[in-house]
Protein backbone atom coordinates (compact mmCIF):
# COMPACT_ATOMS: atom_id res chain seq x y z
CA UNK A 1 0.00 0.00 0.00
CA UNK A 2 3.21 2.24 0.56
CA UNK A 3 5.03 3.62 -2.55
CA UNK A 4 6.43 6.73 -3.87
CA UNK A 5 6.68 9.72 -1.12
CA UNK A 6 4.13 12.70 -3.60
CA UNK A 7 4.54 15.01 -0.59
CA UNK A 8 8.48 15.46 0.30
CA UNK A 9 9.22 16.14 3.68
CA UNK A 10 12.72 16.62 5.26
CA UNK A 11 13.69 13.38 6.02
CA UNK A 12 17.41 14.17 7.90
CA UNK A 13 15.05 16.59 10.39
CA UNK A 14 13.16 13.61 10.93
CA UNK A 15 15.53 11.05 11.62
CA UNK A 16 17.24 13.95 14.45
CA UNK A 17 13.84 14.15 16.00
CA UNK A 18 13.21 10.40 16.15
CA UNK A 19 16.94 9.95 17.31
CA UNK A 20 16.71 12.60 20.01
CA UNK A 21 12.41 11.56 21.00
CA UNK A 22 11.71 8.32 20.10
CA UNK A 23 14.66 5.67 21.15
CA UNK A 24 12.23 2.76 19.97
CA UNK A 25 12.91 3.99 16.48
CA UNK A 26 16.32 3.45 14.91
CA UNK A 27 17.70 5.48 12.74
CA UNK A 28 17.89 5.75 9.53
CA UNK A 29 14.75 5.54 8.29
CA UNK A 30 13.20 4.14 4.75
CA UNK A 31 9.92 6.59 4.22
CA UNK A 32 7.41 6.36 1.44
CA UNK A 33 3.82 7.61 1.37
CA UNK A 34 0.22 5.32 1.49
CA UNK A 35 -2.36 5.80 -1.42
CA UNK A 36 -4.76 6.51 1.66
CA UNK A 37 -5.13 9.46 3.12
CA UNK A 38 -7.58 12.00 2.37
CA UNK A 39 -6.79 14.95 4.39
CA UNK A 40 -3.81 14.31 6.68
CA UNK A 41 -0.95 12.90 4.75
CA UNK A 42 0.20 9.18 6.03
CA UNK A 43 3.82 7.77 6.01
CA UNK A 44 5.36 4.22 6.60
CA UNK A 45 8.36 4.63 8.14
CA UNK A 46 11.09 1.40 8.28
CA UNK A 47 13.72 1.77 10.42
CA UNK A 48 17.17 0.74 9.95
CA UNK A 49 16.11 -3.21 11.95
CA UNK A 50 13.14 -3.00 9.28
CA UNK A 51 10.56 -2.32 12.14
CA UNK A 52 7.39 -0.18 10.58
CA UNK A 53 6.00 2.76 11.75
CA UNK A 54 3.52 4.95 10.46
CA UNK A 55 3.35 9.08 10.41
CA UNK A 56 0.38 11.22 10.11
CA UNK A 57 1.49 14.79 8.90
CA UNK A 58 -1.36 18.28 9.01
CA UNK A 59 -1.00 19.14 5.05
CA UNK A 60 0.87 21.64 3.71
CA UNK A 61 0.22 25.19 3.02
CA UNK A 62 -2.87 27.31 4.20
CA UNK A 63 -5.44 25.09 5.25
CA UNK A 64 -9.39 25.53 4.97
CA UNK A 65 -10.51 24.64 8.04
CA UNK A 66 -8.68 25.29 11.95
CA UNK A 67 -11.06 22.62 13.04
CA UNK A 68 -9.39 20.31 10.53
CA UNK A 69 -6.58 18.21 10.04
CA UNK A 70 -6.22 17.95 14.19
CA UNK A 71 -3.57 14.94 14.40
CA UNK A 72 -2.93 16.09 18.06
CA UNK A 73 -6.19 14.84 18.71
CA UNK A 74 -5.96 11.79 16.45
CA UNK A 75 -2.47 11.15 19.01
CA UNK A 76 -4.69 11.95 21.97
CA UNK A 77 -7.10 9.78 21.80
CA UNK A 78 -5.10 6.69 20.62
CA UNK A 79 -3.01 7.14 23.46
CA UNK A 80 -6.37 7.37 25.75
CA UNK A 81 -7.89 4.32 24.14
CA UNK A 82 -4.61 2.28 24.80
CA UNK A 83 -5.79 1.89 28.40
CA UNK A 84 -8.92 -0.11 27.22
CA UNK A 85 -10.06 -2.92 24.86
CA UNK A 86 -10.44 -1.06 22.00
CA UNK A 87 -8.20 -2.09 19.48
CA UNK A 88 -6.04 0.87 18.46
CA UNK A 89 -2.33 1.54 17.40
CA UNK A 90 0.13 2.21 20.37
CA UNK A 91 1.37 6.22 19.48
CA UNK A 92 4.78 6.78 20.35
CA UNK A 93 5.30 10.56 20.02
CA UNK A 94 3.52 13.89 18.98
CA UNK A 95 5.78 16.80 17.44
CA UNK A 96 3.76 20.04 17.35
CA UNK A 97 7.30 21.92 16.16
CA UNK A 98 6.73 23.00 12.74
CA UNK A 99 10.24 23.40 12.03
CA UNK A 100 10.87 19.48 11.87
CA UNK A 101 8.85 18.95 8.84
CA UNK A 102 6.76 21.53 7.86
CA UNK A 103 3.53 20.33 9.86
CA UNK A 104 2.46 18.73 13.33
CA UNK A 105 3.17 14.76 13.24
CA UNK A 106 2.66 12.05 15.08
CA UNK A 107 4.24 8.55 14.89
CA UNK A 108 2.50 5.10 15.98
CA UNK A 109 3.30 1.85 15.78
CA UNK A 110 2.42 -0.05 12.19
CA UNK A 111 -0.35 -2.48 12.49
CA UNK A 112 0.66 -5.76 10.44
CA UNK A 113 -2.60 -7.10 9.07
CA UNK A 114 -5.09 -6.56 6.51
CA UNK A 115 -7.07 -3.59 5.29
CA UNK A 116 -10.17 -3.88 3.02
CA UNK A 117 -10.79 -0.82 0.90
CA UNK A 118 -14.29 -2.42 -0.21
CA UNK A 119 -16.28 -3.19 2.86
CA UNK A 120 -18.16 -6.03 1.36
CA UNK A 121 -14.31 -7.68 2.31
CA UNK A 122 -13.73 -9.68 -0.90
CA UNK A 123 -11.26 -13.07 -0.63
CA UNK A 124 -12.57 -14.09 2.39
CA UNK A 125 -14.98 -16.84 3.14
CA UNK A 126 -18.62 -15.93 3.81
CA UNK A 127 -17.87 -17.51 7.76
CA UNK A 128 -14.71 -15.46 7.70
CA UNK A 129 -16.41 -12.08 5.95
CA UNK A 130 -19.52 -13.01 8.68
CA UNK A 131 -16.98 -12.59 11.10
CA UNK A 132 -14.94 -9.69 10.54
CA UNK A 133 -18.21 -7.98 10.21
CA UNK A 134 -19.29 -8.83 13.53
CA UNK A 135 -15.80 -8.02 15.65
CA UNK A 136 -15.92 -4.75 12.96
CA UNK A 137 -19.26 -3.98 15.28
CA UNK A 138 -18.18 -4.93 18.25
CA UNK A 139 -15.49 -2.82 17.97
CA UNK A 140 -17.88 0.04 17.74
CA UNK A 141 -19.75 -0.70 20.00
CA UNK A 142 -16.82 -1.04 22.71
CA UNK A 143 -15.47 2.66 21.39
CA UNK A 144 -19.29 3.71 22.15
CA UNK A 145 -19.31 1.81 25.70
CA UNK A 146 -15.85 3.52 27.26
CA UNK A 147 -16.49 6.41 29.59
CA UNK A 148 -14.68 9.35 28.69
CA UNK A 149 -13.67 10.17 32.42
CA UNK A 150 -12.35 6.91 33.01
CA UNK A 151 -9.12 7.40 30.59
CA UNK A 152 -9.10 10.63 31.53
CA UNK A 153 -10.35 12.31 28.42
CA UNK A 154 -13.47 13.96 29.66
CA UNK A 155 -12.63 17.47 28.34
CA UNK A 156 -11.99 15.82 24.64
CA UNK A 157 -16.04 17.22 24.00
CA UNK A 158 -19.15 18.27 25.41
CA UNK A 159 -21.60 15.57 26.98
CA UNK A 160 -24.63 17.47 25.00
CA UNK A 161 -25.78 18.95 21.93
CA UNK A 162 -23.57 17.20 19.35
CA UNK A 163 -25.30 17.91 15.99
CA UNK A 164 -26.28 21.44 16.88
CA UNK A 165 -22.63 22.25 17.90
CA UNK A 166 -21.91 20.02 14.02
CA UNK A 167 -24.02 22.16 11.74
CA UNK A 168 -22.29 25.52 13.74
CA UNK A 169 -19.20 23.64 12.84
CA UNK A 170 -19.89 22.88 9.42
CA UNK A 171 -21.43 26.71 9.06
CA UNK A 172 -17.86 28.48 8.36
CA UNK A 173 -16.35 25.59 6.74
CA UNK A 174 -18.86 24.52 4.14
CA UNK A 175 -18.41 29.18 3.62
CA UNK A 176 -14.89 28.53 3.16
CA UNK A 177 -14.77 25.10 1.34
CA UNK A 178 -17.45 26.86 -1.37
CA UNK A 179 -15.28 29.85 -1.62
CA UNK A 180 -12.05 27.86 -2.72
CA UNK A 181 -10.97 28.21 -6.67
CA UNK A 182 -9.35 25.80 -9.01
CA UNK A 183 -5.80 26.70 -9.35
CA UNK A 184 -6.07 25.75 -13.21
CA UNK A 185 -10.11 26.33 -14.31
CA UNK A 186 -10.90 28.99 -12.17
CA UNK A 187 -13.86 27.81 -11.39
CA UNK A 188 -15.09 27.75 -7.72
CA UNK A 189 -15.80 24.46 -5.60
CA UNK A 190 -19.24 26.06 -4.90
CA UNK A 191 -22.62 25.78 -2.13
CA UNK A 192 -23.82 22.29 -1.26
CA UNK A 193 -27.37 21.79 -3.03
CA UNK A 194 -30.19 22.24 -0.51
CA UNK A 195 -27.25 23.38 2.15
CA UNK A 196 -29.84 26.17 3.55
CA UNK A 197 -33.01 23.88 3.84
CA UNK A 198 -30.79 20.81 5.38
CA UNK A 199 -29.45 23.28 8.19
CA UNK A 200 -32.87 24.10 8.77
CA UNK A 201 -33.90 20.16 8.78
CA UNK A 202 -31.69 19.07 11.18
CA UNK A 203 -31.56 22.11 13.32
CA UNK A 204 -34.89 21.35 14.21
CA UNK A 205 -35.55 20.44 17.87
CA UNK A 206 -38.43 18.54 17.36
CA UNK A 207 -36.62 15.89 14.79
CA UNK A 208 -33.20 15.47 16.50
CA UNK A 209 -32.61 12.12 18.09
CA UNK A 210 -32.18 11.59 21.89
CA UNK A 211 -29.49 13.54 23.36
CA UNK A 212 -26.73 10.73 24.19
CA UNK A 213 -23.08 11.59 24.80
CA UNK A 214 -19.86 8.78 24.18
CA UNK A 215 -16.48 9.07 22.65
CA UNK A 216 -17.09 9.40 18.54
CA UNK A 217 -14.86 8.42 16.08
CA UNK A 218 -15.59 10.81 13.50
CA UNK A 219 -15.38 8.11 10.07
CA UNK A 220 -15.84 4.57 10.98
CA UNK A 221 -16.26 2.14 8.37
CA UNK A 222 -14.33 -1.05 7.81
CA UNK A 223 -11.81 0.91 5.37
CA UNK A 224 -10.57 2.34 8.71
CA UNK A 225 -10.11 -1.15 10.55
CA UNK A 226 -7.30 -3.00 10.30
CA UNK A 227 -7.93 -6.81 10.82
CA UNK A 228 -5.36 -9.80 11.54
CA UNK A 229 -3.45 -11.10 8.96
CA UNK A 230 -5.47 -14.71 9.08
CA UNK A 231 -8.04 -14.32 11.72
CA UNK A 232 -11.56 -12.61 10.97
CA UNK A 233 -11.14 -10.06 13.70
CA UNK A 234 -10.08 -6.48 14.07
CA UNK A 235 -6.93 -5.66 15.39
CA UNK A 236 -7.10 -1.54 15.33
CA UNK A 237 -9.03 1.31 14.49
CA UNK A 238 -7.23 3.90 12.39
CA UNK A 239 -7.95 7.84 10.95
CA UNK A 240 -9.18 9.00 14.44
CA UNK A 241 -8.84 12.91 13.24
CA UNK A 242 -12.73 13.51 13.78
CA UNK A 243 -13.11 11.98 17.02
CA UNK A 244 -14.62 13.58 19.73
CA UNK A 245 -17.41 13.26 22.61
CA UNK A 246 -20.62 12.97 20.70
CA UNK A 247 -23.71 10.81 19.74
CA UNK A 248 -22.98 7.76 18.48
CA UNK A 249 -25.59 7.32 16.34
CA UNK A 250 -23.25 8.99 14.36
CA UNK A 251 -20.54 6.54 14.08
CA UNK A 252 -23.31 3.97 13.27
CA UNK A 253 -24.73 5.54 9.97
CA UNK A 254 -21.60 6.49 8.77
CA UNK A 255 -20.41 1.98 9.05
CA UNK A 256 -24.18 1.21 7.64
CA UNK A 257 -23.85 3.68 4.62
CA UNK A 258 -22.98 0.65 2.38
CA UNK A 259 -26.18 -0.40 3.04
CA UNK A 260 -28.01 2.30 2.49
CA UNK A 261 -26.33 3.52 -1.04
CA UNK A 262 -26.39 0.21 -2.78
CA UNK A 263 -29.74 0.50 -3.82
CA UNK A 264 -30.17 4.46 -4.65
CA UNK A 265 -29.99 5.35 -8.23
CA UNK A 266 -28.14 8.39 -7.88
CA UNK A 267 -25.63 6.95 -6.11
CA UNK A 268 -24.92 4.44 -8.71
CA UNK A 269 -24.74 7.37 -11.01
CA UNK A 270 -21.55 8.71 -9.45
CA UNK A 271 -20.26 5.73 -8.16
CA UNK A 272 -21.11 5.51 -4.59
CA UNK A 273 -23.13 2.68 -4.55
CA UNK A 274 -21.55 -0.74 -4.13
CA UNK A 275 -23.82 -3.60 -5.82
CA UNK A 276 -21.86 -5.98 -2.99
CA UNK A 277 -24.46 -4.82 -0.85
CA UNK A 278 -27.79 -5.16 -2.87
CA UNK A 279 -29.39 -8.09 -0.96
CA UNK A 280 -28.12 -11.63 -1.47
CA UNK A 281 -25.57 -9.97 -3.60
CA UNK A 282 -22.69 -11.85 -1.26
CA UNK A 283 -23.05 -14.34 0.96
CA UNK A 284 -21.57 -14.24 4.89
CA UNK A 285 -22.37 -10.30 4.46
CA UNK A 286 -25.14 -9.82 6.88
CA UNK A 287 -27.81 -7.56 6.84
CA UNK A 288 -28.23 -3.95 7.82
CA UNK A 289 -30.69 -4.96 10.81
CA UNK A 290 -28.25 -8.19 12.45
CA UNK A 291 -25.66 -4.94 12.29
CA UNK A 292 -27.84 -2.85 14.49
CA UNK A 293 -28.84 -6.14 16.69
CA UNK A 294 -25.21 -6.85 17.24
CA UNK A 295 -24.11 -3.40 17.57
CA UNK A 296 -27.46 -2.57 20.53
CA UNK A 297 -26.20 -5.78 22.35
CA UNK A 298 -22.51 -4.17 22.98
CA UNK A 299 -23.15 -0.40 23.12
CA UNK A 300 -26.66 -0.69 25.26
CA UNK A 301 -29.19 0.91 23.34
CA UNK A 302 -31.25 0.42 20.25
CA UNK A 303 -30.83 2.62 17.72
CA UNK A 304 -33.14 1.50 15.30
CA UNK A 305 -36.13 4.27 15.78
CA UNK A 306 -33.87 7.03 15.35
CA UNK A 307 -31.47 5.56 12.50
CA UNK A 308 -33.61 7.48 9.40
CA UNK A 309 -32.75 10.87 10.67
CA UNK A 310 -29.08 9.60 11.40
CA UNK A 311 -28.78 8.12 8.02
CA UNK A 312 -29.89 11.64 6.19
CA UNK A 313 -27.68 13.70 8.52
CA UNK A 314 -24.94 11.22 8.11
CA UNK A 315 -25.05 11.31 4.27
CA UNK A 316 -25.22 15.27 4.51
CA UNK A 317 -22.20 15.37 6.52
CA UNK A 318 -20.30 12.73 4.06
CA UNK A 319 -20.82 15.51 1.38
CA UNK A 320 -19.45 17.99 3.27
CA UNK A 321 -16.40 16.08 3.50
CA UNK A 322 -16.67 15.25 -0.18
CA UNK A 323 -16.62 19.24 -0.51
CA UNK A 324 -13.97 19.62 1.46
CA UNK A 325 -11.77 17.00 -0.92
CA UNK A 326 -13.01 18.65 -3.55
CA UNK A 327 -11.57 22.27 -2.26
CA UNK A 328 -8.58 20.96 -1.21
CA UNK A 329 -7.92 19.30 -5.12
CA UNK A 330 -8.92 22.61 -6.68
CA UNK A 331 -5.75 23.99 -4.23
CA UNK A 332 -3.87 20.67 -4.91
CA UNK A 333 -3.68 20.25 -1.42
CA UNK A 334 -5.17 17.05 -1.49
CA UNK A 335 -2.98 13.89 -0.47
CA UNK A 336 -5.10 11.15 -2.33
CA UNK A 337 -4.76 10.16 -5.91
CA UNK A 338 -8.19 9.89 -5.92
CA UNK A 339 -9.26 12.95 -5.03
CA UNK A 340 -9.85 14.70 -8.40
CA UNK A 341 -13.09 11.69 -8.52
CA UNK A 342 -14.32 12.60 -5.27
CA UNK A 343 -14.41 16.45 -6.54
CA UNK A 344 -17.10 15.71 -9.11
CA UNK A 345 -19.37 13.80 -6.99
CA UNK A 346 -19.56 16.44 -4.49
CA UNK A 347 -22.99 17.96 -6.12
CA UNK A 348 -24.78 14.46 -6.84
CA UNK A 349 -24.01 12.99 -3.50
CA UNK A 350 -25.57 16.05 -1.13
CA UNK A 351 -28.51 15.09 -3.45
CA UNK A 352 -28.85 11.95 -2.01
CA UNK A 353 -28.83 13.75 1.62
CA UNK A 354 -31.62 15.41 0.20
CA UNK A 355 -33.67 12.37 -0.43
CA UNK A 356 -33.08 10.83 2.52
CA UNK A 357 -34.53 13.76 4.35
CA UNK A 358 -37.96 13.84 2.23
CA UNK A 359 -37.92 10.27 3.12
CA UNK A 360 -37.24 11.06 6.95
CA UNK A 361 -40.38 13.65 6.69
CA UNK A 362 -42.93 11.59 4.58
CA UNK A 363 -42.32 8.49 6.88
CA UNK A 364 -42.53 10.78 10.20
CA UNK A 365 -45.68 12.56 8.73
CA UNK A 366 -47.67 9.24 8.55
CA UNK A 367 -46.26 7.67 11.97
CA UNK A 368 -47.72 11.44 13.30
CA UNK A 369 -51.25 11.14 11.38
Amino acid sequence: MAGAIRQPIDIASLERYIAANVPEIQVPIDVKQFGYGQSNPTYQLTDKNGRKYVMRKKPPGTLLSKTAHKVEREYRIIHALDKTDVPVPRALCLCQDDSIIGTPFYIMTFLDGRIFENPAIPGVTPEERTKMWHSATIALGKLHSVVPKSVGMESYGKPSGFYNRQLATFKPICEAQAKAVDVDTKIPVGKIPHQDDMVAFFSDPTTQPKDRSTFVHGDYKIDNVVFHKTEPRVIGILDWEMSTIGHPLSDLANFLTPYLTANSKKAMSIGRSNKDFRPGATEGLPSREQVISWYSEVAGWDPTPEMTWGDAFGIYRSSIIVQGIAARYALRQASSEKASDYAAQMKPFAEIAWDLVQEYKRTHTKARL
